[in-house]
């Protein structure tokens, strides 16, 4: 299949497929599969699935060895339809990894006949002229970054996040009268390796992409609905391979980005002090993470995960200073992901001064995201119960989303994006 027909299946999702979907959390560590029914605009969990990745399938989020990735999210997916009886036809699959970028932009113009009503014509080009401001700066933001030519990175992703006649938040400005627009369009980009590999697997999986969906954005709008457009906070999601942060102001997410540290980083840190294989070193941190160790080997580990973790809070403070541009920060940091339960994750967030080297206007509040906070998503199994259940339960949620209704602005985006990617 051409890659061009591989990015119009990814952005325009097929509606008349049935209503079982999985989806699939292809981790560094760990592939998670959760397998659900659209019910009444609800996402209801009725399969789990969870499998270790082998050593060389991944490698900082990015897969190393597709059968091996393929073989995994099988059995991952087998275990959640002997669970739930069913068998699904779809799937939404995640992407991380350090090179995938995510940035919204947002373009203002004057309405030159204010007194005339927004229709599908004028709501088109404003969304084209958006989007080919926007592709264009991520694509050299990325290749200024990476040393990737152009050629070699894809759009994953777009979403509407934000829209603004003369000041006022809208919902869908078609019909509105008004002088000054704002629109403001998340996207993100992966190598082409990346998105191509991930490809390959639902093709191998005998499933319909219903989407790719870049990780930490899925995280960032799962959770917050009720606050609408007050809702303001720091995501950050730490996995296997990698570190994903989200920035959502105001509703919106403003950017996502992500660096390769991860809990794999801290269990090959005991592996090396200890003198021991990976597989025992990963045992030893789980162990540590559930307090299952006595007080004499806790410290030991606690000294030298703390070296990492030192490592690690630097990566978070770059990332934040490239992603506040100078503007205040949320005073709310959410975790999520398998790597969180580590103690020295949460400690080195509670230690850092946040206000010496950030824009805080004070010390921000730090708590993990439950399952419960997940929008849109129901649980029947029981399992999902951790932290490292939080990206899987935000694909769902955003496959809901893309299974629903779209408005307008939604459909035009996926129509200019298509028109991007030839």
């Amino acid at each position: 299949m051409a890659f061009i027909d591989t990015i119009r299946r990814v952005l325009v999702p097929d509606k008349t497929a049935g209503k079982y979907c999985i989806a699939l959390d292809v981790g560094t560590e760990m592939v998670k599969a959760l397998l659900f029914e659209n019910e009444n605009g609800k996402g209801k969990v009725i399969g789990v699935g969870r499998f270790r990745q082998r050593l060389q399938d991944m490698q900082a989020g990015m897969v190393t060895d597709i059968q091996g990735v393929v073989t995994n999210c099988q059995e991952a997916i087998e275990q959640a339809v002997e669970q739930a009886g069913v068998e699904p036809d779809q799937t939404i699959i995640g992407i991380a990894g350090e090179l995938v970028k995510g940035a919204t932009t947002v373009v203002e113009y004057e309405r030159p006949k204010p007194n005339e009503k927004i229709d599908a014509r004028e709501l088109e080009g404003i969304v084209q002229k958006v989007q080919w401001q926007a592709s264009d700066q991520v694509r050299k933001q990325l290749a200024l970054e990476t040393g990737y030519q152009e050629i070699e990175v894809k759009l994953v992703n777009a979403a509407i996040v934000d829209v603004q006649i003369d000041g006022h938040k809208i919902h869908n400005p078609l019909g509105f009268q008004g002088r000054k627009v704002s629109v403001g369009i998340f996207n993100s980009f992966a190598p082409l390796v990346h998105l191509g590999a991930l490809q390959t697997i639902a093709e191998e999986l005998d499933l319909d992409l219903l989407s790719i969906a870049t990780e930490p954005y899925a995280v960032a709008v799962s959770v917050g609905n009720d606050e609408a457009g007050e809702f303001s906070a720091i995501f950050i999601d730490v996995g296997g391979g990698t570190t994903d942060i989200a920035l959502v102001r105001n509703g919106g997410v403003v950017g996502t980005k992500m660096f390769s540290l991860g809990g794999r980083a801290f269990t090959k840190r005991l592996a090396q002090h200890f003198n021991i294989s990976f597989e025992k070193a990963e045992v030893m941190k789980l162990d540590y993470s559930h307090g299952r160790i006595d007080a004499a080997s806790r410290d030991l580990v606690r000294s030298v995960l703390e070296q990492d973790a030192a490592v690690w809070i630097s990566g978070i403070e770059l990332i934040l200073n490239e992603l506040a541009e100078s503007e205040h920060l949320p005073l709310r940091i959410l975790l999520c992901g398998g790597g969180s339960v580590l103690p020295e994750i949460k400690g080195a967030l509670d230690k850092f001064n946040w206000q010496e080297t950030l824009p805080f206007s004070r010390t921000p509040q730090i708590s993990f995201i439950k399952p419960s906070d997940v929008t849109n998503i129901v649980d029947t199994t029981g399992l999902l119960t951790s932290s490292q259940d939080i990206t899987p339960m935000a694909l769902a949620n955003l496959a809901m989303d893309l299974m629903g209704e779209e408005q307008l602005v939604d459909i035009l985006l996926r129509k200019v994006a298509k028109i991007i990617q030839q």
